[in-house]
């Protein structure tokens, strides 16, 4: 299994093809302002050392070890120890809300993050059990499929933000949806959506989407995250969300809604305030699913691999310093870059 370290130096790779679309602009300009010189032909004459292809062989030379390095920063690593292991355990998706409304504050640090921190401490509890997520606003999607690796399972949950999903809205009914679809086939064993909302915007359709959850022996918990008399929606820069009249919106815990759809869905509903009441609940309920055998691939060791990289961009460097933009006297007559 090939797995970043830190994958957040990946976004910087953007930084190449902004470096390419500028590289383009000032080739065209440079070739405009050498027509108004004169013949292009008399010019090549005028600078027979002049190589037409060599700056552009450089610069994709920087760009590859530029993109290189980044890699290497990230820290590529490699599953070194593979073991198929025999497990007697549950499968748990995790749907999480990451509508706008999550970043309400009335439970601290914010909806959003208290969600977070519970399905991180949940993790750090499994031992043989498969966990999958979810998120959802006005769609959903799965962020990662359901297995035991516990390590990329927190890695991809810190990586959750409201921005993955730009369809505003809680479609309750999609998440549950897309959640059964992410269950293995494996049979005789306890399978629980564990779905963290606020209940804002409900779409419609979650109590059908419950009761079918539950037909299938799938139990759906609720955590309802927030205060039901509601809370102002931070914009990010110090301000609040408002809507057309200029008032500030208010964000408030649908709980009414959440237990309905609990109970279709044979589950409990939770509800999750600044103590570790919820954590506690959660626990306990799923205790007491059955458990079942399941064959589990797991990655026990990683071999750092960013010495490749790191070596393979030092040798692109070295060529690129060593390879001249002008054509050498010694060698002008072998034409390496030029058309036949």
């Amino acid at each position: 299994m090939f797995r970043f370290e830190d994958s957040t130096y990946l976004w910087l790779l953007i930084v190449v093809p902004i470096l390419a679309v500028v590289r383009l602009v000032v080739w065209r300009q440079r070739k405009s302002k050498l027509r108004k010189f004169g013949d292009p032909e008399l010019l090549r004459r005028l600078m027979p050392d002049a190589s037409d292809y060599r700056p552009t062989v450089k610069f994709w030379l920087l760009m590859a070890a530029l993109a290189l390095l980044i890699v290497t920063l990230a820290r590529p690593q490699m599953g070194s120890k593979v073991s198929h292991e025999k497990r007697n355990g549950i499968e748990i998706i995790i749907a999480m809300d990451i509508s706008n409304s999550m970043k309400a504050e009335d439970v601290v640090p914010s909806r959003l993050d208290k969600s977070k921190l519970m399905v991180e401490n949940l993790v750090d509890h499994f031992t043989t059990d498969k966990v999958g997520l979810v998120v959802f606003a006005g769609d959903a999607f799965v962020q990662l499929p359901i297995t035991s690796d516990y390590v990329s399972a927190k890695m991809f949950l810190q990586n959750i933000t409201p921005s993955l999903i730009n369809t505003q809205g809680t479609d309750i009914a999609k998440a549950l949806t897309v959640s059964m679809r992410s269950f293995t086939q494996q049979d005789k064993m306890g399978k629980a959506i564990v779905l963290i909302t606020d209940g804002e915007d409900h779409e419609g359709g979650a109590l059908e989407a419950a009761k079918a959850a539950a037909k299938k022996g799938i139990n759906v918990f609720i955590l309802g995250v927030g205060d039901p008399k509601g809370a102002p929606i931070p914009t990010g820069n110090g301000g609040y969300m408002t809507d057309n009249t200029g008032q500030t919106v208010l964000s408030a815990l649908n709980e009414k809604m959440c237990r309905e759809v609990a109970q279709a869905g044979s589950g409990m509903y939770i509800h999750v305030d600044n103590t570790s009441d919820a954590q506690d609940q959660l626990n306990a309920q799923l205790t007491k699913l059955q458990k079942g055998d399941t064959d589990s691939v797991i990655y026990s060791e990683y071999d750092e691999q960013f010495q490749a990289f790191a070596l393979l961009a030092l040798l692109l460097l070295i060529v690129e310093a060593c390879l001249l933009e002008s054509k050498n006297p010694l060698f002008r007559n072998i034409k390496l870059f030029k058309k036949k």
